[in-house]
């Protein structure tokens, strides 16, 4: 009887003993399965921030030379009453009558360098009036020029109080306007920057292109188009452009670090 006993207690021993490694085995799994999901949503989160941020960089000006044409949507598509427009107008946008229809004449004067301006407000109402008022509120003076390429696409981006093509006025407008229809940007063109897709992203970044580029239109459009350098692309050039991108890149910072002195329309 003592020995079955025994036998018995051992048994119930081995079994309790088997029973807590299962139970310590499923916490962790448990523990291993919830780490996982964790592991994979910072992920998702990490590439989501990262994508976002390259759209805006890369595409939220003319494009990188290496970039390829989007997908045309679908014209039988409708958006979603419950989804935000991507294509709609957001904050305190000036009214494309600030524009007066009319040529305006000014001077963009970056690192001393004074670069003669002409918007053309009858062909770029809403983009014309929108940079007639930050020109107007100081909004450009000491702001960056960010962005410079020099293969294929040859323009130098300004306008992002952010410095580094995040940034913008606070508000962001479209339609695209004035964009060539052979997407052909001769040298001096003045033409506001805008995400990739997205004819509404329009704020206060634009580009001086400084020799002609050909920049691919995408499902939104070209870009539009302001108005042009009259004067000052030579000098502009040679103390900015010439130097290149930092550390010999083709699309990035400018080596000689750019900054909007003054901008004045009249």
């Amino acid at each position: 009887m003592a020995a079955n006993d025994r036998q018995a207690r051992e048994e119930r021993a081995r079994l309790r003993t088997y029973q807590a490694r299962q139970e310590v085995h499923r916490r962790k799994q448990r523990r291993r399965v919830r780490d996982n999901v964790i592991a994979a949503g910072a992920l998702v989160v990490v590439l989501v921030l990262a994508v976002s941020a390259q759209l805006f960089f890369f595409d939220g000006g003319p494009g990188g030379s290496a970039a390829s044409p989007s997908a045309s949507p679908d014209p039988s598509a409708t958006p979603d009453a419950d989804e935000p427009d991507a294509d709609a107008n957001a904050g305190e946008v000036p009214s494309p009558d600030l524009a007066e229809d009319r040529t305006w004449t000014g001077e963009l004067t970056l690192n001393g360098i004074p670069l003669g301006v002409e918007l053309d407000g009858a062909a770029a109402p809403q983009a014309v009036a929108s940079t007639v008022s930050l020109t107007q509120s100081g909004f450009y003076d000491g702001v960056s020029c960010h962005r410079l390429t020099t293969a294929g696409i040859f323009v130098l981006q300004c306008g992002d109080p952010a410095g580094d093509g995040t940034g913008g006025p606070g508000y962001s407008y479209g339609p695209v306007e004035n964009a060539p229809a052979d997407n052909v940007y001769p040298a001096g063109t003045l033409a506001m920057a805008r995400q990739g897709g997205n004819a509404s992203s329009q704020g206060s970044q634009f580009f001086v292109v400084y020799e002609d580029s050909t920049i691919p239109s995408d499902q939104a459009g070209g870009y539009t188009v302001i108005g042009r350098v009259t004067s000052g692309l030579d000098e502009l050039r040679t103390a900015v452009i010439d130097p290149g991108v930092t550390g010999g890149a083709t699309d990035g910072a400018p080596a000689v670090p750019v900054t909007i002195d003054a901008f004045t329309l009249e």
